[in-house]
């Protein structure tokens, strides 16, 4: 059961959020308990949507942004954020299942992006205490620093919605993936 209330509709919403949540359905055709849920605080929800969609005209592929938060979820064990990316990831950047299980234990099938999942899983279980060779592996696989410094703020950005999800305890409104590996 939901710790933090979720408003049921867009209308039932604060309305300084309404027009975000009325964006947001007309992006996704749906609006996720995860964005409702954050509109009890307008700051938060248009910190949120301002930070996603900046990181979304990015040089990360989408594909790969989707693989650093199956990442991150599995990590930080949140299983609404992994069943909404494993959703995403199936859906909209068009991953496998044998490519996002490898992406949930911190690698992938894809050689470059195999070194991005790995410095983001490494970000986030280090808490960004990362090491010079950790740097230099995802330098040698192709990655320059603004590509790097956008694979950290990805990985803040889900740990993030990680964490607000398991505080609130946020009711799943995708297909249910449960964390096999939480740290």
């Amino acid at each position: 059961m939901p710790r933090i209330t979720t408003p049921s509709s867009i209308a039932a919403a604060p309305t300084a959020t309404q027009p975000v949540l009325q964006a947001v359905e007309k992006q996704l055709g749906v609006v996720p308990n995860l964005f409702r849920m954050v509109a009890n605080s307008p700051a938060a929800l248009e910190g949120y949507v301002a930070m996603s969609g900046a990181l979304a005209k990015g040089r990360l592929p989408a594909p790969t942004r989707e693989r650093i938060a199956l990442a991150v979820a599995e990590i930080n064990g949140c299983s609404y954020c992994l069943s909404a990316h494993t959703y995403l990831g199936k859906n909209l950047a068009r991953l496998d299942d044998a490519e996002m299980l490898a992406n949930r234990h911190g690698g992938s099938t894809d050689p470059k992006a195999a070194a991005a999942v790995r410095f983001a899983a490494k970000v986030a279980q280090s808490r960004g205490h990362v090491s010079d060779e950790d740097l230099s592996a995802v330098r040698l696989a192709g990655y320059d620093d603004g590509q790097i410094v956008e694979i950290v703020q990805h990985v803040a950005l889900n740990v993030w919605t990680n964490y607000i999800n398991e505080v609130a305890q946020t009711e799943i409104d995708f297909p249910v993936v449960s964390v096999r590996d939480a740290a």
